[in-house]
């Protein structure tokens, strides 16, 4: 019986978003956005090993784990062979792959393996959301060997205690800080810089400040941040948990893309009392033209050979509708007009 079950190598999970770009679900996408990435799950019966809180796929959220959700939406199951099939025929509108680990020991072995087998059917990047507790250094440089290009480590929380509450001992977790980060530092110095980075979500009771000081951390290290709003999932322990207030969300767009894109750094920031921003150390005029543009409020994420981002996970932490929190397209005007009300 071993031989029917529909676990990775052989089997992956993939995103609704995904599943309707290659034509496996029928729906249509609010606004006519557009994804460019693939994203893929890796599924074994026993699941994640990992507790974190937030997580749809923890351990300690009640179901079978093929069953759950993740990112609120369902991850439906395809063979490898399927979606090799699939992305072939609508090469044209795929720009990367993204592969996400679990917490499970044979994560490893076979991220490996499905990464080569990607990599040989078709020369799209493959990026690597990678699960660092179970992880050593020679792992990274076969996972460049076997084709990936950029590696991303969910570090989510922006402080020590934080990330302990939520993902560590708070939780009975399996996850470390400092292996996170040195993760990361690996990581970065395997692919090289601005080829690693980490993912880092807003609302978990962080001060603005100190998500800055995280964000502004990855990138003296050489990487970069993809910034997510926190939305809670179903039947999860943070099911209850508000959405950080929207002006909070949008000046810390505000912030990452000063940072990333090194227009300014956190030494420039001005912050009151409660560690939250005032000023970002630009002229008022230019703090309007960069508004002007939305940039700073589209979905950051892995890019493709075009140097666009790919990876836009549309409505992945808001629900379609005007509140868009990351915009998987360039915001159109009465999109900008929004935002400047939402950030009074």
């Amino acid at each position: 019986m071993e031989a029917d079950k529909k676990e990775s190598p052989k089997y992956l999970r993939m995103s609704l978003a995904a599943a309707m770009t290659l034509g496996f679900k029928q729906g249509l996408f609010y606004r006519n956005a557009k994804l460019y990435c693939i994203n893929l799950l890796l599924t074994y019966d026993e699941g994640c090993a990992a507790r974190c809180a937030y997580c749809g796929l923890s351990n300690n959220r009640p179901g079978a784990y093929t069953k759950k959700s993740f990112i609120r939406v369902t991850w439906p199951e395809y063979s490898l062979a399927e979606i090799i099939d699939g992305i072939v025929k609508r090469q044209e509108r795929v720009k990367r792959i993204c592969i996400s680990m679990l917490t499970n020991g044979r994560a490893v072995k076979d991220t490996k393996e499905i990464c080569k087998r990607l990599r040989s059917a078709f020369d799209i990047p493959v990026s690597l959301l990678i699960s660092p507790t179970i992880l050593r250094y020679e792992d990274l440089i076969d996972f460049k060997n076997a084709g990936a290009d950029k590696i991303g480590v969910a570090i989510d929380l922006a402080t020590e205690e934080l990330f302990n509450k939520y993902r560590g001992n708070g939780v009975k977790g399996p996850h470390k800080w400092d292996r996170y980060w040195q993760c990361l530092a690996d990581s970065i110095r395997v692919f090289g810089k601005e080829n690693a980075g980490s993912h880092f979500m807003t609302g978990m009771g962080e001060t603005e400040r100190e998500m800055c000081d995280a964000i502004q951390r990855v990138k003296d290290m050489g990487g970069y941040t993809h910034l997510f709003s926190f939305f809670p999932e179903a039947n999860s322990p943070m099911s209850e948990h508000p959405m950080p207030p929207m002006a909070q969300y949008r000046r810390i767009q505000v912030a990452r893309y000063l940072i990333d894109k090194r227009m300014a750094d956190i030494s420039r920031f001005v912050f009151d009392d409660s560690g939250q921003i005032i000023e970002f150390g630009l002229s008022l005029t230019d703090m309007e033209r960069l508004i002007e543009t939305g940039e700073p409020f589209r979905t950051s994420g892995c890019t493709g050979y075009d140097g666009e981002v790919a990876c836009n996970r549309p409505f992945a932490n808001s629900r379609p509708g005007p509140d868009i929190r990351n915009f998987p397209f360039k915001p159109e005007e009465a999109d900008i007009t929004r935002i400047k009300k939402q950030m009074e």
